[in-house]
């Protein structure tokens, strides 16, 4: 038997029943409205959701700032300030007497940075000095002795020139007598044959032109001896000539002594060392009382306005570079200061090239590996100095 009850016999059964009960009236349920999808999809706007869309625009703008410039940028980290470093080195062996240069100093061009004992090398230089004024000495009495022996022999040769012309007039004098007393001993002759002269006459016409040759041949005697004393007298001039050829030999020595002792003084000069250049003093290896030799460096300076910036840049990205092209460079010493810079010099070589020791390939595999340039970038703008070796980033702008 079916004992089940409806729900409607239920519900009545449960009302109470009464005068006053009243009778129930079904129950109508309103009917569930749905939100509309806009609604359902809207967050709630609350700073949370401000704060993550102000993130992600920053996280685009930075993006795309990045983007650009990378683009429009090359950026290298591996930079380093450069300089042309001198090493100081002694041309002379000594012992270091001073040492006036500290490092960290500031020299100017010509200031002493190191000094080495010079007494020995000026000793020999001031014994050459005195042996040059010697031979001057001497040099000079020489000329002394040459200027009296030419007026010496000039005087000579004109008096016995003189002497040789008076010898020759005389000589001439002598042959016209002795023409006009031969003569008139023809003229005697001649008339003693013919009876008009007597033999007294012809006699004395004879003695008259023997005496007269006799004279004529002294007189030329005495004209050979005249003539040969002049040439003694000429020949006393080629004194002169040895002297001439001692001088210039003296010439010569002086030259000699002189080259010496500016080679000397040259030698004194190399003990006293000056800086070539306005410098600041990198490092010091000696220390007075040391004992130097020729060749061993001294101290290291650099010029600390002359410094520039080195970057190895990639070779993929070495075409993008031109000559002038402006350079931001960040200095790790100084963050807040700008430095400004150019590109002055590409490399023709990459720093492979440079190495030490080379990079044979003898078992044939082979990484292609991306080489880089040194590419020198002078500074235009350099609010605080520089020291070699320091470490900067570069941005080469190549717009």
């Amino acid at each position: 038997m079916d004992q089940t009850v409806s729900p409607s016999v239920a519900r009545s059964v449960a009302t109470p029943s009464g005068p006053a009960a009243t009778p129930a009236t079904p129950a109508v349920s309103a009917p569930r409205l749905r939100p509309p999808l806009i609604r359902r999809l809207r967050l709630p706007l609350g700073p949370r959701t401000f704060a993550i869309l102000a993130v992600v625009l920053l996280a685009l703008a930075w993006g795309g700032r990045e983007l650009y410039l990378r683009l429009t940028h090359i950026y290298e980290y591996d930079a380093r300030v450069t300089a042309d470093v001198v090493t100081i080195s002694s041309r002379a062996d000594g012992w270091v007497v001073e040492m006036p240069a500290l490092e960290g100093k500031r020299v100017a061009a010509g200031d002493i940075v190191a000094r080495i004992d010079d007494r020995a090398a000026q000793l020999r230089a001031d014994a050459l000095k005195a042996q040059i004024e010697g031979v001057r000495a001497e040099r000079t009495r020489l000329r002394a002795e040459r200027r009296l022996a030419l007026a010496q022999t000039e005087a000579i040769s004109r008096t016995r020139a003189s002497a040789v012309q008076a010898r020759e007039k005389a000589l001439a004098a002598m042959k016209s007598d002795l023409d006009f007393a031969k003569g008139e001993l023809e003229r005697q002759w001649s008339l003693f044959e013919r009876r008009v002269a007597n033999e007294r006459t012809l006699q004395v016409a004879q003695s008259a032109v023997e005496k007269l040759e006799s004279q004529l041949q002294q007189a030329r005697a005495e004209h050979e001896q005249a003539k040969g004393s002049l040439e003694e007298a000429r020949i006393d001039q080629d004194k002169i000539t040895v002297i001439d050829a001692q001088i210039a030999a003296l010439d010569h020595q002086v030259a000699n002594l002189a080259a010496q002792m500016h080679q000397q003084q040259v030698d004194v000069d190399d003990r006293t060392i000056k800086s070539p250049i306005p410098a600041v003093i990198d490092r010091t290896f000696v220390l007075p009382g040391e004992y130097v030799q020729s060749g061993q460096r001294i101290l290291l300076l650099h010029n600390p306005n002359e410094v520039w910036v080195e970057a190895n840049i990639k070779e993929t990205q070495v075409g993008r570079l031109k000559l002038g092209q402006p350079v931001l460079v960040t200095v790790d010493a100084y963050p807040n200061e700008k430095f400004v810079g150019k590109v002055a010099r590409i490399g023709s070589a990459t720093t492979a090239r440079f190495a030490l020791l080379p990079t044979p390939n003898p078992s044939g595999n082979f990484t292609k590996i991306t080489q880089r340039l040194p590419v020198k970038i002078d500074m235009v703008e350099m609010p605080k100095p520089l020291t070699p070796g320091m470490m900067v980033e570069v941005e080469i702008d190549v717009r």
